[in-house]
């Protein structure tokens, strides 16, 4: 499974729960700049924010020494970090809270953190996460905002690394008309209090992360902790295909995925219907990605472009595709379709690629004869 996933993790921790239901890898980035940290007079929170409000700090005598103290860091009910101390001073920082030496520790149920605020977000800060995003490789990366100079600027990064870079990634976004194969465009909205409507997108980026390359997300069940507005009739939800959306619906007590599709809506004489199947771009994107590294590691700088150094290539490629088409992600792959050349250049290689995606089952045609 390939998995090594970016996201844009700025709502609440439901939408990391939902986005960790499917994906396994997670590249996270603080967006937020200012604010300020929740603190005690014990304690203060590492991070700014208002989630340093729900720790507490609970400071009990140790039960077989009278002279020591069992301090516990609590986020929530959940116990994150257990001490046994004498003195404050013996302390050490966790993960989620650095102590104050000169505390004095009394007997206490629980004291909370608080005072903790969030800082802001804005587009400096967006910037600054997609300028050093841009060096780490990964195959999927979810936005969930709503406003759309934001979308315009993630989609405009995309499109960027794919079509000028080669980086291949796809991006999932709500609400966002692209018509770009490389842009999930999630339609439905998320009903609960206090959560932004965009957040199916969490859900969206971890199936879309946690996809194998020889499988498709078409009928997959939505699994996650949001209620999600599926009141669409049939005939929106025809027209939602056309559009290029991303769509949830109702299926009896369930709801489905309806088509694991992009945004593309423009079909060109290079690019035709198949490129708005995700399966599609997922396994291209295997492709470019698997062979890039490939290349790197292997003959970058080492392997002389000569014909034997391009034969020990094609015989490589050859060898991943043939791997591809045992998974049965591609069909009728034969040794033929691969070619390398010299380039215009001496240092240059050009790899002619053929390849014809196998695409899971979507439509049932029947012909019922009755004697």
């Amino acid at each position: 499974m390939f998995m090594n996933r970016a996201w844009n993790s700025v709502n609440a921790i439901g939408g990391v729960r939902d986005l960790f239901l499917n994906a396994q890898t997670l590249y996270a980035y603080k967006l937020t700049s200012g604010g300020k940290k929740a603190s005690n007079d014990l304690a203060k929170a590492h991070y700014t924010g208002i989630r340093g409000n729900d720790l507490k700090i609970v400071i009990q005598k140790n039960a077989d020494d009278e002279a020591l103290f069992n301090v516990d860091t609590l986020l929530g009910d959940m116990i994150v970090d257990e001490q046994t101390v004498k003195t404050a001073k013996e302390l050490t920082a966790n993960d989620f809270v650095v102590f104050k030496d000169a505390a004095e520790l009394t007997v206490t149920a629980a004291t909370p953190l608080i005072g903790g605020e969030n800082g802001t977000v804005n587009g400096e800060a967006y910037q600054k996460y997609l300028d050093k995003i841009e060096s780490y490789s990964y195959n999927t990366m979810g936005v969930a905002v709503t406003d759309d100079t934001t979308k315009m600027l993630f989609e405009s990064f995309v499109k960027r690394l794919r079509d000028e870079m080669g980086v291949k990634f796809q991006l999932a976004l709500y609400n966002r008309p692209s018509d770009y194969y490389g842009v999930i465009n999630v339609k439905n909205k998320v009903l609960d209090e206090g959560a932004s409507e965009a957040s199916l997108v969490y859900w969206v980026t971890g199936i879309s992360a946690g996809c194998e390359v020889n499988r498709s997300n078409q009928n997959k069940i939505y699994n996650g902790g949001f209620s999600v507005d599926v009141g669409y009739t049939q005939t929106q939800l025809r027209q939602s295909i056309k559009a290029g959306e991303f769509v949830l619906h109702k299926v009896g007590s369930d709801i489905r995925v309806l088509e694991d599709i992009n945004s593309m809506v423009t079909v060109s004489d290079t690019q035709g219907e198949i490129f708005k199947d995700n399966q599609t771009i997922r396994v291209i994107d295997q492709i470019a990605n698997d062979i890039a590294v490939l290349f790197t590691t292997k003959y970058l700088g080492v392997v002389p472009n000569d014909p034997a150094g391009r034969i020990s290539l094609w015989s490589d490629i050859v060898k991943h595709h043939e791997q591809l088409q045992e998974i049965r992600a591609i069909e009728d792959f034969a040794d033929s379709d691969i070619t390398v050349e010299r380039g215009n250049t001496k240092k240059s290689v050009v790899v002619t690629d053929l390849v014809t995606i196998v695409n899971t089952m979507s439509k049932l045609y029947m012909t019922v004869t009755v004697a």
